[in-house]
């Protein structure tokens, strides 16, 4: 079954919505003591920054990093870096990711405490890690111009929005972490940026471990 959404032009999106593709998984059987360890008590939080590409993660994650001196980690980058992948997707122009690789990477300093991550999913990395969920949402006709002008067409520009449009990383993130951690906030706008990383900032300087 498919269904339309008309922006600026006309897209033919897939019921139910994919998973987004900038990076797919690649899962291998899990560590599961290495995922189930207890949570060491941290001087300063954790937080992950999610949303679908072109909600403005990387520019808010990294501008609450400044403000807070808090560790900014791009998992988008360290991937790359370190090659925690296998293959290449050409259909969806992605990597095939391997989250263990990237869990074994940042485990001790999530740990340790005071990091601020940024990716566009979040249902593979151990609960105890985050003190806070922040998932970004902007509205379909803002992405849409934010992700053509990063070059997005085909399928890979129609995944992305329709699983803005569908809620797949806010489902994602509930499914995957506590209720009262997930907040949810809208980022279309400079504005909306600004505010979200002052909120976020007061949220960080009044946390206590």
């Amino acid at each position: 079954v498919s269904s339309t959404c008309t922006l600026s032009v006309r897209l033919q999106f897939q019921f139910p919505p994919p998973k987004l593709n900038f990076f797919r998984l690649h899962r291998r059987r899990p560590n599961m003591a290495r995922r189930n360890r207890g949570v060491t008590r941290r001087e300063r939080p954790n937080l992950l920054i999610t949303g679908t590409p072109g909600t403005g993660k990387s520019t808010t994650a990294s501008a609450l990093a400044e403000a807070t001196n808090l560790r900014y980690i791009c998992i988008g980058d360290l991937v790359k870096e370190k090659e925690f992948y296998h293959g290449w997707d050409n259909e969806l122009e992605c990597h095939f990711i391997n989250e263990d690789s990237v869990i074994d990477e940042l485990d001790d300093a999530m740990i340790e405490g005071g990091n601020i991550v940024d990716y566009h999913g979040c249902d593979f990395f151990p609960q105890r890690w985050f003190d806070r969920v922040v998932v970004l949402r902007t509205e379909n006709s803002v992405l849409y111009d934010r992700l053509t002008n990063r070059g997005y067409s085909g399928t890979k520009l129609s995944n992305n929005l329709q699983c803005e449009m569908y809620q797949v990383l806010l489902e994602e993130a509930h499914d995957s972490y506590d209720e009262e951690i997930v907040t949810e906030l809208q980022s279309n706008t400079i504005e909306d940026i600004s505010n979200n990383v002052s909120t976020l900032t007061d949220w960080i300087n009044a946390w206590q471990p």
